[in-house]
């Protein structure tokens, strides 16, 4: 047996990384689960119905490399080309992929300048941010935002805070994951002309909120808007994303895909869900009512409920830590997410289910208290 010692055959940054960690998926049957911002409800009769006809002999076959059926309906529903959208298994590959394509590793001998390695993001944001740039060995420049999450304006940017208008690629999460907190798109269109570098905005939960931004990723040459069809679209478990921009910026992420990086039923999928947002839109409602519903609820037990603009609640509990309360709900068999980051650890996020599991919650609540 080789004495090798497996450690040394791996790079130095891998052994550095912080790895993400995604919420909790239980082995327990019955759990109400509200830590993974999944719909609670189904896709579209008319998704599962083409899905089922699609599980056939093609099956064998590779799928279509550049999704170009499911990119053409996406460029009719946004107004643009289709060499203006790139599709990724789930957003978060195509977040990956700007990295690569945008932004240059760290150079040990300084051979670079810091900007051009510079991934650039708010805090909180999303956590998978700084694991993508630790992957490339890029430098993660990490602004803190408002005490109440709102963004700092560009002049509030400029005036002190360590904020880099010459990073390479800039990460903005809008509505904000965790906090919830909706960004007007007057505001993120002053951020985004005052950028020099790619500027991403991530609109996961874009959905559930008043407005979107999309316009400026078809009115400016250096914005990116991601979606994907997880969080409002009940497809977490075929994973399709795609980015919005100008055609440059598409071919160039282009050139670095997998091949064939989407597979054929999150495809088909995807294009049915398309096909009937009448029934997805009437869901988005349903979601926003229970929102709006359990805030209230958990407010008249103590709980301090931030303004939310996605499909959950970040909720400062009263009595106990919120650690302590997940525990405690957990002793109830219902799951919901802490995160000890300074920044958010007085707080639990709580994923909008149906009115019953939110009903479930707030019972649960009430017999802690």
């Amino acid at each position: 047996m080789s004495s090798r010692n497996p450690k040394n055959l791996i790079r130095p940054l891998v052994h550095a990384l912080h790895a993400y960690v995604p919420g909790e998926q239980p082995k327990i049957k019955g759990l109400i689960k509200l830590n993974t911002n999944e719909n609670p409800y189904p896709p579209s009769p008319k998704v599962l119905a083409a899905v089922k006809k699609a599980t056939d002999g093609r099956l064998r076959l590779y799928p279509n490399p550049t999704a170009q059926a499911l990119r053409e309906k996406l460029a009719k529903l946004h107004g643009c080309q289709p060499e203006n959208i790139m599709v990724g298994n789930g957003s978060d590959e195509v977040l990956a992929l700007a990295v690569r394509c945008f932004v240059e590793p760290k150079q040990e001998k300084g051979e670079r300048r810091k900007a051009k390695a510079t991934v650039q993001y708010f805090t909180p944001s999303y956590s998978l941010y700084p694991v993508l740039a630790g992957i490339h060995g890029a430098a993660k420049n990490a602004i803190a935002l408002r005490p109440d999450f709102s963004m700092p304006g560009v002049a509030e940017l400029k005036g002190g805070q360590r904020w880099d208008f010459n990073a390479a690629l800039t990460l903005v999460t809008t509505p904000n994951a965790p906090s919830g907190r909706g960004y007007q798109t007057a505001e993120l269109e002053k951020l985004c002309r005052a950028q020099k570098g790619v500027v991403i905005l991530d609109e996961a939960y874009v959905d559930f909120a008043d407005e979107n931004a999309m316009k400026l990723a078809l009115e400016l040459p250096h914005v990116l808007v991601a979606r994907t069809f997880s969080k409002a679209y009940s497809l977490c478990f075929l994973r399709v994303g795609y980015f919005v921009g100008q055609a440059g910026l598409i071919a160039a992420l282009d050139k670095i895909r997998d091949s064939y990086n989407v597979n054929g039923l999150g495809q088909i999928a995807a294009a049915a869900t398309l096909d009937d947002l009448k029934y997805y839109r009437a869901n988005f409602k349903k979601i926003i009512t229970t929102r709006e519903w359990l805030a209230r609820e958990l407010t008249q037990l103590g709980f301090r409920v931030l303004p939310s603009q996605t499909n959950f609640i970040l909720a400062r509990p009263p009595v106990f830590p919120a650690k302590d309360w997940l525990q405690k709900l957990r002793a109830q068999r219902i799951l919901v997410r802490w995160f000890s980051a300074p920044e958010i650890n007085e707080y639990l996020r709580i994923t909008i289910g149906t009115p019953a599991e939110a009903q479930a919650l707030v019972k649960a609540a009430r017999a802690i208290l």
